[in-house]
């Protein structure tokens, strides 16, 4: 947040960023690899999230299965590998359309450490009965791989949508990143760096490009150093955060900014949604982020479901809402 202020309007922010990125493993201390354990973390469930809820949202329900009879649905199709780790992405779309469809790259949320693919398929199903092709894909956490390892699988994953584009018919020009929570910084992530040399990874045999078209961000931080932010705690335990980077935020803050989306944002971000909850920390650097956005007469939205917990969109009454907002605003920018 210094180094932005201190730039302010220069556009050498993201050069300086790459600098300080690379040469940001240079800590006194060595980075802490305790976290890789290479055992699935299954903490963060919707079942668990839920649970945890209901203490203070009796009226809370969960989302049913959907099914529509016209949406296509196929599981675990390979976008990428590593050796012999294959990444791979479930695909919901509608066989009977014709033009070009918006394509949603859904991330799941669980502290970049815990979560899985398959979080969010109802809202997959739902957005794809409304005329969307989503894309829920995996991607490495904290207990495979640290930063910026997710953000690498993220990129390929949608130079993977361009490349599959004709298949599915999706319009190239049309891609949405989408992302909850650890996703949701993800996303706006993806918003933020796109075509980034930095952070695009190993790229092999594809010419398409990681660039999304406009950004939701349901509740997802846009800077891990923002004074509004509280990720990094690691008084009780260690933090998501902490495990994700290897590093706490007193021992590398550079990373732990070269990591935040609000250190990018500029005149190339696309248009962005933000739904949160009434858990500030949760949209930290959101307003600074938006100002950014203004001064560059680029499209934004906020909504913010008063009185609710961090998981909001998992559950009812909130899932529906959170579906109508994502559909508004993707209407306003890629009019149908």
């Amino acid at each position: 947040m210094k180094l932005m202020q201190k730039l302010g309007k220069n556009g050498d922010l993201k050069i300086l960023l790459f600098l300080f990125f690379m040469f940001s493993f240079q800590s006194s201390n060595a980075q802490d690899l305790k976290g890789l354990t290479n055992v699935r973390d299954t903490s963060f469930t919707t079942n668990s999230a839920f649970s945890k809820i209901l203490k203070n949202y009796p009226n809370s329900t969960k989302v049913a299965e959907m099914h529509f009879d016209f949406v296509k649905q196929k599981n675990d199709i390979v976008y990428c590998s590593y050796g012999k780790r294959k990444m791979k992405l479930d695909v919901f779309f509608n066989e009977n359309q014709n033009k070009k469809q918006t394509a949603i790259i859904i991330i799941y949320g669980g502290g970049w450490r815990s979560g899985s693919k398959e979080q969010h398929h109802q809202m997959a199903q739902k957005l794809a009965s409304l005329g969307y092709v989503c894309f829920t894909p995996e991607y490495r956490l904290s207990t495979e791989a640290l930063f910026p390892a997710a953000i690498y699988d993220i990129k390929a994953a949608i130079r993977w949508v361009r490349e599959n584009a004709d298949k599915y018919n999706v319009n190239p020009n049309q891609i949405v990143s989408l992302g909850f929570s650890a996703g949701g910084e993800i996303a706006a992530f993806m918003g933020t760096t796109g075509n980034m040399p930095l952070f695009e990874g190993v790229v092999t045999n594809s010419n398409s490009q990681s660039q999304v078209n406009a950004v939701v961000d349901i509740d997802g931080t846009l800077s891990f150093v923002h004074p509004e932010s509280s990720e990094g705690d690691d008084s009780k335990k260690t933090s998501a955060g902490t495990y994700w980077f290897g590093y706490s935020k007193k021992d590398n803050p550079k990373l732990w900014e070269a990591a935040s989306p609000l250190s990018y944002v500029d005149k190339n971000t696309p248009p962005t949604l933000f739904i949160n909850s009434s858990v500030a920390r949760m949209h930290a650097g959101r307003d600074d982020y938006r100002k950014v956005l203004n001064e560059n007469n680029i499209y934004s939205e906020v909504h913010e479901f008063e009185n609710s917990p961090h998981a909001f969109c998992l559950f009812n009454p909130w899932f529906e809402p959170t579906i109508q907002y994502i559909d508004n605003f993707l209407t306003k920018v890629f009019p149908k």
